[in-house]
């Protein structure tokens, strides 16, 4: 008996693009879809699946543990995904968030290797855009200086779009007209194959202009199944990281815009600058002071990226910056036994990071 490939979109973009945000607000407006969402940090834990279970949405949540998702060294993808397809019942759409510093073509290949081809089909692939940032010249194709933090930020964001079906212009609110044709004539400079640009008013995207497009199936086929499926080849159970159950070659063409996985291996290989460390602290935080600590040491260390959280009086404080730009939001629904803050950068120092954090606000970080 056969039975129809699980559809399959990829959510990408660079460092505090607002893809957590953009997805809380798409499961949730997705009820009619049962969906499992897979979550890839990098990072010691996934602040951003904790985040999206926090919603409340109902979707499953899968966190992926390796920063790069599909590389060769990722030992959970494959098994997260065949576990899937043995839930297929109860799972009508899969989502998978890359990490800000991931490029999506290995997932992209990973699709359509003989190990999932037959069961999961490439829905779309979205990248998700700053788009202050990128107006503001924040990846390097303006006020490019000759610091080697910028041009590995330009050349990371430019290969995330040149892979993408779908760029979705999120952060937008309070921007004018004449500023969101910019953002569209600038990605559309640097990615010309990009099929559709879709602006993210509120972070939020309609359902039906983003999953179920069918864009990397041939229209003769789309509804094609691929034979007997009761259970995948190979398969051997053993634990996942948030369920239980389980295996890759390439075939076929990714399309005019994919760079494969050669490209996803060479960036990383020539570029190990990018690190990931959290900092943690027991003691109770002042919003304010946080997040102007967070601001300051986003300025004297080449920090890209910081989020996370922190208890702080009534609720749990949360954190999200881009650089300097930082957001500081108690949860008063919530609570948290402990400051956790994920810094991601380039070449940053962790002993000096720690000691700042200790002096600007007051309180213990290790």
């Amino acid at each position: 008996m056969s039975a129809p490939r699980i559809p399959v979109t990829v959510v990408t973009g660079f460092l505090g693009a607002g893809k957590t945000t953009l997805l809380s607000n798409l499961i949730r407006d997705s009820k009619q879809r049962r969906l499992a969402i897979l979550v890839n940090e990098f990072g010691e834990v996934s602040i951003d699946g904790a985040l999206l279970r926090g919603e409340g949405s109902g979707a499953e949540i899968h966190d992926l543990s390796n920063g790069l998702v599909a590389y060769d060294d990722d030992e959970d993808f494959l098994p997260t995904m065949q576990a899937l397809w043995q839930r297929r019942s109860v799972i009508d759409h899969v989502l998978i968030e890359t990490s800000g510093l991931a490029l999506p073509s290995a997932v992209m290949e990973q699709l359509q290797g003989e190990a999932l081809a037959p069961y999961f089909v490439l829905d779309a692939t979205l990248a998700v855009v700053d788009t202050p940032l990128l107006l503001d010249g924040g990846f390097g194709q303006a006020s490019s200086d000759e610091r080697a933090v910028d041009a590995s930020v330009a050349e990371l964001f430019e290969l995330q779009l040149a892979n993408a079906d779908i760029v979705v212009l999120n952060k937008i609110d309070g921007l004018d007209d004449d500023a969101l044709l910019s953002a569209e004539a600038r990605v559309r400079e640097l990615a010309p194959s990009i099929r559709f640009i879709e602006l993210a008013y509120d972070a939020k995207l309609d359902t039906r202009l983003t999953l179920g497009l069918h864009l990397h199936e041939p229209a003769n086929t789309a509804h094609r199944h691929y034979g007997p499926m009761a259970t995948m080849p190979g398969l051997t159970m053993r634990p996942l990281a948030n369920q239980g159950l389980l295996d890759g070659h390439s075939h076929g063409g990714l399309g005019a815009h994919s760079h494969g996985l050669a490209t996803h291996k060479h960036f990383h290989e020539q570029d190990p600058g990018w690190q990931s460390f959290m900092i943690r602290s027991k003691e109770t935080q002042h919003p304010d002071t946080l997040r102007d600590a967070v601001a300051a040491l986003a300025r004297s260390e080449p920090i890209l990226r910081v989020k996370g959280f922190a208890p702080t009086e009534g609720g749990r404080l949360l954190i999200q910056a881009v650089r300097n730009r930082v957001e500081a939001r108690v949860d008063e629904t919530a609570s948290a036994k402990q400051a956790q803050l994920v810094f991601i950068g380039y070449h940053p120092s962790r002993p000096r990071l720690v000691e700042q954090l200790r002096e600007l606000t007051g309180t213990i970080w290790h």
